[in-house]
């Protein structure tokens, strides 16, 4: 596990593929924040890194949990 924690803890499996489908998922990595109506509030396409979580990421969830 690195400083980032355990990025398994929240996986979920798309067995029919229409999530990744309805997404747009086309590779790996790519992360996914998540509004409360299970809407897409942010896509980043590529590694997590402490700068993207940071600056990127946690604003957005912040945001999101007012």
């Amino acid at each position: 596990m690195n400083e980032l924690g355990d990025p398994y803890t929240r996986t979920g499996a798309d067995v029919s593929g229409r999530v990744g489908i309805d997404w747009g998922v086309y590779g790996v990595p790519e992360t996914y924040v998540i509004d409360r109506d299970g809407r897409i509030a942010h896509k980043h396409i590529g590694a997590m890194t402490p700068g993207v979580l940071r600056e990127t990421i946690m604003p957005i969830i912040n945001k999101l949990k007012k």
